[in-house]
């Protein structure tokens, strides 16, 4: 494509799929170091025990192994922090349980860390572990959130009710008096079911020690190494952060599972200094389901007031979230920060009030999952709104007409201050998609079929672009939402560009290459983007929150702007003119109102040849960086109609039509963004038709702890999707007018799939998954 004709806005093929389509990708689990070990970790088949003896003698002896370490040898390491300080109603701090790298005398759920071996071969390994003799005293097991307060046992000394905090946003009192005066009230009772991560690579890590320079490398499939270095350095190992490099090289998926600080990481880094070689530890797919940080697990009650015209007045949310054993690095913002705080929806509600009681239970770790929050939060708003407008025999497009906001900035009674949307245009052009006039014919085709069918709505909001520091900070980040940009001009003009976001599936290498070429009209085969390196690039945040280009890419842009302010230094001197009458445009500098120019290449170049432009007033090179802290959140947001066709004889449902309307603002590449809607569709229509993650109550064993159990959609679950991003509305406070689109699909898709199927049965609820069994049970409880 000619440089000329701009790059924003076109669907430039992804540059990063050559590698992974030709297997010439490199995984941390494709590193093998010289030295190299490998460790394996003895888990925990309790989900609530002391250990009253951890025996590690015979495994010692046991052939090529190198090394045993038990909780005892981290006594004096510090826990796995938690990143994010939530304040009780009282004010009281959120109970800190620490997290320690193994078992520090109990283990609290199935998976837990007890031992790690570490020996020549990974077999040695494992034939190892099991000379480890274990002796457990069983403590009763709590698994459901809502029995957590009042269970047998506290998991924790610090919490013995097993309550890490309860929290509190908006007019509690002014919610309750409206609706106890409203004409209608529609309240719901349900659960959002809990998740669990399945990234196509495992989590992976390999640590090795330098002696000669008493340092470490860490290659870790995580999504912001960055922040893993911080992290692990500053709060548990005590390591110099300088003296310690993050790789986080190609990473098949994260999903949000890879943001975290995990204690296998943690503890391979500590033991290759002991062993003085390096340590690598790829997860097994088993090791994965229990070990992995899940998602979602709320159990909620919901109160929508309306007046006889169905206009909105207050909504009141309960929330006992389930944040698992502990508390993983952001698990505590969100139930609140990324949830709460979203109740407005897209909607004018004048009284909010949630109330969240977040629980420690004998399970997995619970945090962020694509969406973070913002899924739990749009079910709640989208599923009761659509029951009200059932309940009032209202059209479910017109109740949400009625009661959307329309002037902007519009600050919501929950925190937050929409800076621009339009949401009619997302519905209305969702309907025409949807040929929503044409559904009773089709309805009525169903019906002489013996089949029901229905029609859902779901229009969502999201908070994203995660940052910034100063509103984070005032709700208990406990550090900056900034990102770190760097653009190195090379004497040829040719640019490499180093970003502390981080890749693992969106295509950032081909996006942030078409912003770069198409500000410094350069083709996008003259630049290169690297990320993941600690030891390369400057700083970075990470990715998480649909931030990359909203954030990172800003901060590129902020740092192509001081580069572009230079070049018009250079360009001044070799065109003879004052650096006020330069303009940049196509790649070439120029004297405005003259054709006297002179190409971003050739300024380069003398960049680096101090002799040829005034050294005295410039320093050679052209090479800058910028850190991007945003104003607010971006507020992507959209409607998506989803229609079901149930067999009441059996409870299957399948999904006749799934239409997507969304507002991205700007967008800088429509096939990736399309792209990325399609599988958050996929994700959202998975939680609410097939997974779930079930404890037994009793033993709290994951009883879905692998693929035999645990239901991931396959192609033939999925309809055709009709997906259109709309004329957005760009976002006011980045140059580019960017919003987030990642996890769009994963939070508008599972209410809109739930409501089609409760208006084919004609039923309040089902919950989720919508499995067979549960609609065939929804149907026989409405008969």
């Amino acid at each position: 494509m000619n440089a000329r004709q701009g790059f924003i806005g076109q669907s430039v093929k992804r540059r990063e799929d050559a590698r992974f389509l030709t297997g010439t990708g490199r995984y941390t689990d494709d590193i093998t170091l010289p030295g190299q070990t490998y460790g394996y970790f003895l888990r925990s088949p309790y989900a609530h025990a002391t250990l009253k003896r951890v025996d590690t003698e015979a495994a010692k002896a046991a052939p090529g192994v190198l090394g045993v370490f038990t909780g005892e040898h981290f006594k004096d390491v510090g826990g796995l922090p938690c990143g994010w300080l939530i304040n009780s109603i009282d004010g009281t701090p959120m109970k800190e349980p620490k997290h320690p790298i193994l078992a520090d005398g109990k283990v609290r759920y199935v998976g837990d860390r007890i031992a790690l071996v570490v020996a020549e071969t990974l077999e040695q390994a494992k034939e190892a572990a099991q000379l480890i003799d274990v002796e457990f005293d069983e403590l009763p097991a709590v698994v459901d959130p809502v029995d957590a307060q009042s269970a047998k046992a506290a998991l924790h000394t610090e919490s013995p009710d097993n309550r890490c905090y309860q929290w509190q946003i908006g007019d509690a009192a002014g919610t309750e008096a409206a609706i106890k005066s409203a004409a209608h009230v529609t309240t719901l009772t349900f659960r959002n079911n809990r998740l669990i991560p399945n990234a196509i690579e495992p989590r992976a890590a390999n640590a090795s020690y330098d002696r000669a320079g008493d340092s470490y490398t860490l290659y870790v499939s995580n999504q912001n190494p960055h922040v893993e270095r911080l992290l692990m350095c500053a709060f548990v190992l005590g390591i110099p952060e300088h003296k310690m490099r993050v790789v986080a090289p190609d990473v098949g998926g994260g999903f949000g599972s890879k943001i975290f600080l995990y204690g296998e990481e943690t503890a391979l880094v500590w033991a290759s200094k002991k062993i003085n070689r390096p340590i690598k530890w790829t997860a097994e797919r088993s090791e994965s389901f229990l070990s992995d940080a899940h998602g979602r697990d709320h159990a909620t009650t919901a109160q929508l007031a309306l007046d006889e015209d169905g206009k909105f007045l207050a909504l009141k949310v309960d929330t006992t979230a389930n944040l698992g054993a502990y508390l993983s690095t952001f698990s505590s913002c969100v139930p609140t920060i990324l949830y709460a705080t979203l109740l407005a929806g897209q909607y004018t509600t004048p009284k909010i009030s949630a109330t969240v009681t977040a629980v420690f239970t004998n399970t997995a770790p619970v945090d962020a999952y694509r969406g973070a929050g913002r899924p739990e939060a749009t079910y709640v708003v989208e599923r009761i709104v659509e029951t009200a407008a059932r309940e009032l025999g209202m059209d479910p497009g017109e109740i949400r007409r009625k009661n959307y906001i329309h002037e902007f900035p519009y600050a919501s009674p929950v925190g937050l201050t929409y800076d621009i949307g339009d949401y009619d245009a997302t519905l209305n052009r969702a309907e025409q998609l949807a040929d929503v006039k044409g559904f009773p014919a089709r309805q009525k085709a169903s019906e002489a079929k013996g089949l029901k069918r229905g029609i859902g709505y779901s229009a969502y909001i999201e908070a994203c672009g995660i940052a910034p520091s100063s509103v984070a900070g005032a709700l208990g980040a406990r550090a900056g939402l900034f990102e770190a940009g760097e653009v190195r001009v090379h004497p040829t003009g040719k640019v490499t560009v180093f970003t502390g976001s981080h890749a693992h599936g969106q295509g950032h290498e081909t996006t942030f290459a078409q912003v770069v070429a198409d500000k410094l009209g350069i083709p996008m085969e003259d630049i290169e983007i690297e990320h993941g390196d600690t030891s390369k690039v400057l700083f970075g945040m990470g990715t998480y929150g649909s931030r990359s280009l909203a954030v990172g890419g800003t901060a590129i842009v902020k740092a192509l702007d001081k580069v572009i302010a230079k070049g018009k230094k250079i360009a001044a001197h070799l065109l003879e003119a004052a650096d006020t009458d330069i303009e940049f445009e196509g790649g070439q500098f120029k004297v405005a109102g003259t054709d006297k120019a002179v190409p971003f290449a050739s300024v380069a170049l003398t960049a680096y040849v101090p002799h040829n432009f005034p050294h005295d007033k410039l320093e050679p090179g052209l090479n800058e960086n910028a850190f991007y802290d945003p104003s607010n959140f971006t507020y992507p947001a959209g409607t998506y109609i989803c229609e079901v066709e149930v067999d009441p004889a059996t409870g299957a449902t399948r999904i006749d039509k799934f239409t997507a309307c969304d507002d991205f603002g700007n967008v800088v590449n429509p096939m990736i963004v399309e792209g990325q809607v399609h599988g958050g569709l996929a994700q959202g229509i998975g939680q609410a038709l097939l997974e779930h993650g079930v404890y037994d109550k009793e033993t709290g064993q994951l009883l879905t702890g692998s693929y035999m159990d645990y239901a991931m959609p396959r192609a033939d679950d999925l309809p055709e999707f009709t997906v259109e991003t709309v004329k957005g509305t760009p976002c006011t406070h980045n140059p580019l007018g960017v919003k987030g689109c990642g996890e769009a699909g994963a939070i508008g898709s599972p209410p809109a799939l739930i409501n089609a199927i409760c208006h084919a049965l004609g039923v309040k609820d089902v919950p989720m998954p919508a499995s067979p069994y549960n609609v065939w049970q929804a149907i026989k409880n409405n008969r």
